[in-house]
């Protein structure tokens, strides 16, 4: 990891932004809308959390990393960016459904289109931090032939979006 540059904040604003902008365009299309912030607070909560493990795990296999307040914080900050990413997911996901609970009718073409979304997306987001220089990977990170990105983070967005979902539809109804 490298030291933090005001443009590694230009992304996660511009995706504060269309989350923002997402929440409230489904918060005045949905019927219920006690429902529709529990299943925002459980995508939110589950998301930040999710990801920040793996953030930790994953950790060691990028240069330079210890578990120090330093690290760990930056862990916490892709976690935040991770978290916005996974709302665009959703909010995008639920303009081409025209349904933000698009994912009660999940079926295996929803799936591997997400899967393949947060495939793609975690490659293009490796490739530019990589060349930025915001992070660096370890001789211990696996990488994608051909793109030379790690396996973990591309693994990371292809399988966790779709869990976050569905954990997020559990509480949707507050059970």
């Amino acid at each position: 990891m490298e030291e933090l540059s005001p443009g590694i904040f230009v992304v996660p604003t511009i995706a504060l932004t269309l989350v923002i902008l997402g929440y409230l365009y489904f918060a005045k299309r949905v019927k219920d809308r006690g429902e529709y912030r529990r299943f925002v607070f459980a995508v939110a909560v589950t998301s930040f959390v999710l990801n920040f493990v793996w953030e930790l795990v994953q950790g060691p296999l990028y240069e330079g990393f210890e578990y120090d307040l330093k690290h760990i914080s930056f862990c916490a900050l892709a976690s935040v960016a991770d978290m916005l990413m996974v709302f665009i997911l959703l909010f995008a996901f639920g303009l081409i459904y025209k349904n933000v609970f698009w994912i009660k009718s999940m079926d295996v073409n929803k799936v591997l289109l997400l899967m393949f979304v947060g495939f793609s997306g975690a490659i293009l987001a490796e490739v530019l931090h990589t060349l930025r220089g915001d992070w660096s990977y370890a001789y211990t990170m696996p990488l994608l032939p051909v793109v030379d990105v790690g396996i973990s983070p591309v693994i990371q967005f292809t399988i966790l979006p779709w869990l976050i979902f569905m954990i997020g539809d559990k509480y949707k109804k507050g059970n």
